[in-house]
C-alpha cells in the first residue's frame, strides 16, 4: 500500500481509505458482521484512513473504531 504524508508535519497514512458511511444504515439495512469483515480486510491490505463521523451512527461507529 502505498503512503502519503498527511499535510506539512503529518503522519504517513495509507492513499487510499475506507469509506464507512455505508456501514452506518445511512442507505439502508447494514449487516455488522458483513462491515467489520470489510474494516479488517481493509486493515490486513494496509488501508490506515477509515472515514468515519459521528452523524454515521453514533454508538455502532464507536464499537467498530474501538476494536471490535
Amino acid at each position: 500500500m502505498q503512503k502519503r504524508g498527511l499535510g506539512t508535519n503529518g503522519p504517513r497514512v495509507s492513499a487510499v481509505g475506507l469509506g464507512c458511511m455505508g456501514m452506518s444504515g445511512v442507505y439502508g439495512s447494514a449487516d455488522d458482521d458483513e462491515s467489520v469483515a470489510t474494516i479488517h480486510a481493509a486493515l490486513d491490505a494496509g488501508v490506515t484512513v477509515l472515514d468515519t463521523g459521528d452523524f454515521y451512527g453514533g454508538a455502532t461507529m464507536s464499537c467498530w473504531s474501538a476494536g471490535r
